[in-house]
């Protein structure tokens, strides 16, 4: 009953940030939703017990989105002020409410549910997290350690050539 829920949940969530992604006229709000949606898919990994995909999801797919915002920061001017029109403030005020106690719901289940969890550890076998990091750190530990230091030296080959190339843009101002 717990999975039903919480699916509905992060369905209705995902479909309502990658709309606001999608139909909002603010690059940067449509950036933020689309970061926001892309955290509620990793609850759906969540659910089906894939620990490890949903944390890949989260840092790896929202942490590009987030660069993407980065970039959207530098690009926009984002100096200026957003004028918002609300027009009605009881909505507002009745969806933050609403979503604060769907949230309590959703993070309260699983203390109601019975948890399977410790069974399945006690039983011998492992979580597919624990499993994904014995053959990780194990096995593939230096490949690991390689593409670490692949992706380092690639964010600061990319910091340099943007810090360079915003140098010569002020000097041509």
């Amino acid at each position: 009953m717990y999975e039903i829920i919480a699916f509905y949940v992060f369905s209705a969530l995902v479909i309502g940030f990658f709309l606001i992604a999608v139909l909002s006229k603010n690059a940067l709000y449509s950036m933020s939703a689309l970061a926001g949606g892309m955290v509620f898919i990793a609850g759906f990994f969540f659910l089906l017990d894939a620990e490890f995909i949903g944390v890949v999801q989260i840092v790896v797919y929202t942490g590009s989105v987030m660069a993407l915002y980065a970039f959207g920061m530098m690009f926009f001017d984002t100096t200026r002020d957003v004028k918002e029109n609300i027009s009605s403030k009881k909505l507002i005020y009745t969806l933050s409410i609403a979503s604060a106690i769907l949230i309590l719901v959703v993070l309260g289940a699983p203390i109601v549910v019975k948890d399977t969890s410790a069974s399945f550890l006690a039983s011998g076998e492992l979580s597919n997290a624990h499993m994904i990091g014995r053959v990780l750190f194990r096995e593939y530990l230096v490949v690991f350690e390689l593409a670490a230091v692949m992706l380092l030296t690639a964010m600061i080959a990319g910091i340099v050539l943007v810090s360079k190339r915003m140098n010569t843009d002020k000097e041509t101002k």
